[in-house]
């Protein structure tokens, strides 16, 4: 079987629980006797580890093979996710979900460091678009089968169906995603921050990073705020909100069909400028007076243009440093990570002060204005 296509699958795997949780804290809190923001720090309980072990599992991999390091985390992870169906208590809910975040902290950044590994790079941009859409719709298939779930059957149900998935994929992996290619080293601190150090040095690396920080804050960071923003075109809110980022999501999806079309003709910078200016234009146009289905459509497009504009960073990245390509991409992981947690903070802050629609006028021109700069600096290739 393709490895891509074994990648893709331990993606959609992680994917599938990122969003699962928050459709049925409520029925959690309820099974277990705890309020329910007791529930809902179970969706911290993973995402935690989740972003602690990104840094250490990509220097991790590039030390002792990441196909290797794969097969242990989407085994951990499902093992995981079984422990959760029989868990008694909350707190051993809460501890299988530590372990789940923790191994799913490598699958994805170790998948993109394997397909950097395994795919041209004349090929790779397309792979990983691949790869993109499998994870998009694996956090949509997560949050629906929660929903759909949760009520009739229980919260238990739903990590059955986590469990499954995961045991498929892992399946998958050991099968199919050989090992022999994998090249390996003794693991030390020290040899860890050589790694990160190998990474540092080339001069593209803080351009990178930044901007995938600047992606995670501007764009992804300002998701808590759309409720008010439809609110204020004439929506009840939670439905509608959930309907507009529901279309950034399949916004992204349709990049992914046409990224092979659209990446042999334009070049890597190209598709930087072109994707900021789309997602930053159309988060500024959505403040402005319309009806909130305008609001969704404007989100669809700067799902089109986030993921363009994502696509081609993560390419990007797989070449910082080929040879610690596992903690470049951590690293990459880790800096977008950062943005989401900073941007709800950040936007909280402003949106008091300035409004809420000219919070999404800002970081709109803001992504629209970097992405430009960015596309001046990087590599060509």
């Amino acid at each position: 079987m393709n490895s891509v296509v074994v990648l893709c699958m331990a993606g959609f795997a992680s994917a599938v629980a990122l969003r699962a949780m928050d459709p049925m804290l409520g029925v959690i809190a309820h099974d277990l006797g705890v309020s329910f923001s007791d529930a809902a720090a179970l969706v911290s309980a993973y995402s935690v580890p989740y972003a602690a072990m990104l840094l250490v599992l990509g220097p991790v991999g590039d030390a002792v093979g990441k196909a290797r390091l794969l097969r242990v985390c989407i085994g951990g992870f499902t093992v995981a996710m079984a422990l959760s169906i029989i868990a008694p208590s909350y707190g051993w809910l809460f501890a299988a979900r530590a372990v789940a975040g923790a191994c799913g902290g490598g699958l994805i950044p170790v998948a993109l460091a394997l397909i950097g590994d395994r795919v041209p790079f004349a090929d790779r941009q397309v792979a990983i678009s691949r790869f993109l859409i499998v994870t998009i719709m694996g956090q949509m298939a997560g949050a629906f089968a929660s929903g759909v779930l949760s009520e009739p059957l229980g919260w238990r149900a739903v990590f059955a169906v986590l469990a499954s998935v995961g045991a498929g994929a892992t399946v998958l992996v050991v099968l199919n995603l050989e090992t022999a290619g994998d090249s390996r080293k003794r693991l030390t601190v020290s040899g860890i921050a050589a790694d990160y150090r190998t990474v540092f040095s080339n001069p593209v690396t803080p351009v990178v990073l930044g901007m995938g920080a600047a992606e995670g804050a501007l764009i992804l960071g300002l998701f808590p705020f759309v409720t008010l923003l439809v609110s204020a075109h004439g929506a009840s809110g939670v439905l509608e909100a959930g309907i507009a980022i529901a279309g950034f999501a399949l916004g992204g999806i349709a990049y992914g069909t046409i990224a092979r079309f659209l990446i042999g003709r334009f070049r890597q910078r190209q598709l930087i400028r072109a994707g900021g200016l789309i997602a930053g234009g159309l988060y500024a146009l959505s403040a402005m007076p319309m009806a909130w289905t305008g609001v969704a459509l404007c989100f669809f497009g700067a799902g089109f243009g986030y993921f363009m504009l994502h696509n081609t960073l993560q390419t990007q990245a797989t070449e910082l440093a080929p040879g610690a390509r596992g903690s470049a991409m951590a690293l990459f992981a880790a800096a977008l990570f950062l943005g989401q947690g900073i941007g709800p903070i950040a936007g909280g802050a402003l949106s008091p002060a300035i409004g809420n629609n000219a919070l999404f006028v800002a970081s709109g021109l803001l992504i629209a204005g970097l992405s430009l700069a960015v596309a001046g600096l990087v590599k060509e290739r």
